[in-house]
């Protein structure tokens, strides 16, 4: 049985975890290629965190009035039946969470090896490593996932934050020594879709809300506070670009973080940026892993033919069976990604689309919810509804069309593995209350 043990520092450790990883060291330079401006720039970050505030705050109120490991599995099961909630669960196994954890664990790969190569499949190889090391951290136990985790986080926020003092005080402002070109239209749009990839990972609270001590008064604090933090830190690591590098340096590197350490500190910078890059993979890898692993667990008990992984560790509080199923289907697309050359771009496309249709769905599971089921207590209640939660299903629905629009063969490869589950739910009988 599921116990407390998690609290608003866990909680806040693993979000930030989740949320800034790899992705504010790459999509910026892209921002910067499709805004036009600098102020545009900022624009688009601020918004980034407003439309993910406008989904925790969803978020908030389905986790505080049904706290359970499963998350968003559960809400779906609540608002549209056993049938739809089961494709989740299978989907989040077999593509949404193995596939997030495969993509940062790649990018961990890709920077380690900067440090240090291990020959041709180097980046693979650290992949496949971390996926090993820190799912046998979680099976040891939730006090060592946790701790790892707010350690890695720690180290990463900490880096961050020598970042941006780096950026403002030791960067002389950007001057261009050749004259510029005029900017070319922006793409606003798809500036946006960068930006809230960079921001996504904020929901997984949802599946840590029976484990969070004091969920409905907690919950909401972790969400609301963890991303405003998340968004300050965002502006001013955009502003530390701005001023040290400039947009048209920004729009033309290929490794913007990197660009400006060298400006600040010299070519050490860039060594110091590749190991703050891997710590920050490796804090989104653990917090990916530790949270997949409970939608897992809650399939376990509704669906028979997954019985074997609604089976929970008491001594370790963590679900063993379902850590290691997760972990070899990670690998799996580890070894997919390494045989098409191309891991984290492969792992973009092969998550994007099946991620936002379901979240999609669990956005309007709030509405549907609300009608169905008035009489449950709501401890927090999602302000100005229901504008709120239309505005994050108009948003996810964007986001579901650009995934579409912009990836490639992954995202056929994807369906097919969810379309795959059909047969399974026909076969498979829910298990008895």
């Amino acid at each position: 049985m599921l116990k407390p043990t998690l609290s608003v520092r866990d909680a806040g450790a693993l979000i930030l975890g989740m949320v800034v990883g790899a992705g504010i060291f790459e999509t910026p330079a892209l921002v910067a290629t499709n805004a036009g401006s600098e102020g545009v720039v900022m624009l688009a970050w601020l918004l980034g965190g407003g439309m993910s505030l406008v989904g925790a705050l969803c978020y908030a109120e389905l986790a505080t009035a049904y706290p359970h490991s499963g998350g968003n599995y559960h809400y779906l099961m609540r608002a549209f039946g056993k049938p739809l909630a089961f494709l989740f669960a299978w989907a989040r196994m077999t593509v949404i969470q193995t596939g997030a954890i495969a993509l940062s664990a790649f990018v961990f790969g890709d920077y380690a090896s900067q440090l240090f190569r291990l020959g041709e499949y180097s980046p693979s190889l650290y992949a496949a490593g971390a996926v090993i090391v820190l799912t046998g951290f979680n099976l040891v136990g939730v006090r060592l996932g946790k701790w790892t985790q707010i350690g890695l986080t720690g180290a990463a926020i900490l880096g961050l934050l020598l970042l941006v003092v780096l950026g403002l005080s030791f960067a002389s402002p950007y001057v261009s020594t050749v004259p510029e070109s005029p900017p070319t239209q922006g793409n606003f749009g798809l500036a946006m879709v960068l930006v809230l990839l960079t921001y996504g990972g904020w929901n997984e609270a949802a599946y840590i809300s029976a484990e969070l001590r004091h969920n409905q008064r907690n919950m909401s604090r972790v969400l609301i506070l963890s991303i405003s933090f998340i968004t300050g830190i965002y502006l001013l690591i955009n502003l530390a670009y701005i001023q040290g590098i400039g947009l048209a340096g920004m729009a033309e590197s290929e490794a913007v973080a990197a660009k400006l350490m060298r400006r600040a500190v010299g070519d050490s910078g860039a060594v110091l940026i590749s190991l703050l890059i891997a710590v920050c993979t490796l804090g989104t890898t653990n917090a990916a892993i530790f949270t997949g692993a409970r939608t897992n667990y809650a399939l376990g008990l509704d669906f028979s033919l997954f019985a074997f992984l609604g089976r929970w560790h008491q001594r370790a509080h963590t679900p063993t069976h379902a850590l290691l199923l997760q972990g070899a289907i990670t690998l799996l697309l580890v070894l997919l990604g390494t045989l098409t050359r191309q891991g984290f771009e492969t792992m973009v496309d092969y998550t994007a689309p099946v991620f936002w249709f379901f979240f999609l769905l669990t956005g309007v599971s709030l509405l549907v919810l609300r009608v169905r089921e008035p009489e449950v207590s709501r401890p927090f209640r999602v302000p100005v509804y229901p504008l709120t939660p239309i505005l994050f299903c108009g948003s996810c629905a964007y986001l579901l069309y650009s995934s579409v629009a912009y990836t490639g063969v992954g995202a056929f490869i994807s369906v097919a593995v969810v379309v795959a589950g059909v047969p399974l739910l026909l076969w498979n009988r829910p298990r008895q209350s």
